[in-house]
């Protein structure tokens, strides 16, 4: 397009003034939808726009606005959040507290200097130490999921002196070089290829994990962190087995390896518990945080460690450092969101909700066998699985025709994610069963017709 400096100033006055509107006009609507959509497909990325459709083939959906466990989209259409932005929205879209948090923080002072110390990083890294299990201490924040396990990887790297890590088939832990390598599925590693040292056993498979870490000690490949999703998010809501993290507990500490456990999807009281690993008793090394970690209103996330792994970062701090990681409007949002989980008791309403939602969803897979085959999680980290990908992917399309939004999981698509925020309402959780009945009622009949054919 080449630089035009006067029609970005144009430009940037007319976006500015519709942001600051209340509500828009009917061709201000139309304007924002046909923009949005051009100007993705010329300078984001056009093949994004066949799913930003959220599978609808005739309505394109411009988000606009959010609250509680709803947003609608630039033409007011109301939508219930079952996908809760990937686990972004525990504590709901804009929750009050968290926004009035952020918004005073912005009336003082937005950007921290990088030279003087800021407060609100200490208070929260404070408030890390209460609310974590064991002996985790000591935080580092950043600005998102994949940096914080970027960063437990050099901790653990640091404090151990080795470069081998284990990983578990179906685990994601983020895009960037680092985690990456964690992350298990081909099709994300192997344009990057080759990546740090990574090695993938099967998730909740102890015995090859033992195998492993025997393997790799006695031919001097010796590992420097376990890193492990205690529910397995993107590799399809798989809950670790009884035992498996004690388990992973017992093996690092016998091979000196760092137990890292990436809850930043089912940590911040999304499985009824704050965290998930306080359900075996068991206390990781290291901990990656982020997603609701920010409550929905400013990115943030955490690499939550104990005095063994930050040991060596504190002999030179300048090892990891970040600019915007841990600024004041992001630890102001994080701050009001861990006050807002334990005001609300958000983790005994994920629980509670969970145990109402999940037989439910095992109900109509005895009732509609053709199209799901059952559902599995724990709290508001739950997963539907279907007969086949192309199954899951009409029934997503039927729940969004009736004003549902949800999602596959990234490396498990036969698996739809059930993550709204641990507010909604019981009449929205019912709206939502209605829907899915409807859906899998619909799909089914399809299937039946076309086997017919």
């Amino acid at each position: 397009m080449g630089q035009n400096l006067n029609a970005a100033k144009e430009k940037s006055a007319e976006v500015l003034q519709l942001i600051g509107k209340k509500e828009l006009t009917e061709s201000e609507r139309q304007k924002v939808t046909k923009d949005a959509v051009q100007y993705w497909q010329d300078h984001v990325n056009a093949g994004f726009l066949q799913y930003r459709k959220s599978v609808s083939t005739d309505y394109t959906a411009v988000e606009w606005d959010d609250h509680g466990a709803v947003f609608r989209d630039v033409n007011g259409t109301e939508f219930i959040d079952m996908l809760g932005g990937f686990g972004i929205y525990n504590v709901g879209h804009r929750h009050p507290k968290v926004l009035k948090a952020v918004q005073e923080q912005l009336e003082r002072q937005a950007i921290h200097s990088q030279e003087l110390i800021d407060p609100l990083r200490c208070y929260l890294a404070h408030l890390i130490s209460l609310i974590t299990p064991g002996d985790l201490n000591y935080a580092f924040f950043t600005n998102s999921g994949t940096e914080s396990v970027e960063g437990c990887l050099k901790m653990a790297m640091l404090a151990t002196g080795r470069r081998h890590f284990v990983g578990a088939i179906g685990g994601f832990h983020g895009k960037s070089l680092g985690a990456l390598g964690g992350t298990s599925k081909a099709v994300f590693r192997e344009p990057f290829l080759p990546l740090l040292a990574w090695h993938h056993v099967p998730f909740g498979d102890i015995d090859a994990l033992k195998t492993f870490m025997e393997c790799a000690d006695f031919t001097g490949d010796r590992i420097a962190g376990l890193v492990i999703e205690p529910i397995q998010g993107e590799g399809g809501i798989n809950v670790a087995p009884p035992g498996y993290l004690a388990a992973c507990r017992e093996l690092c500490d016998k091979y000196g390896a760092m137990l890292i456990f990436d809850e930043i999807q089912c940590g911040m009281g999304r499985t009824g518990k704050m965290f998930y690993c306080e359900y075996d008793g068991v206390t990781p090394d290291l901990m990656a945080l982020a997603k609701g970690f920010g409550g929905g209103v400013m990115p943030i996330g955490a690499v939550v460690g104990s005095e063994k792994t930050w040991s060596k970062y504190i002999d030179n701090p300048f090892l990891h450092t970040t600019t915007f990681g841990g600024n004041p409007l992001a630890c102001a949002a994080a701050i009001a969101t861990i006050n807002v989980l334990l005001e609300e008791d958000l983790p005994k309403q994920a629980h509670e909700k969970g145990n109402y939602l999940l037989p439910a969803i095992q109900k109509l897979a005895s009732k509609y066998p053709e199209v799901l085959v059952g559902g599995r999680g724990v709290g508001l980290m739950l997963g539907m699985e279907f007969k086949n990908n192309d199954i899951g992917y009409m029934v997503s399309k039927e729940l969004f025709s009736r004003r549902i939004l949800i999602s596959g999981t990234y490396i498990n698509s036969r698996v739809l994610r059930v993550e709204p925020p641990l507010v909604i309402s019981y009449e929205q959780l019912d709206t939502f069963l209605e829907a899915l009945e409807e859906s899998l009622k619909k799909v089914k009949d399809e299937i039946t017709a076309g086997s017919r054919k």
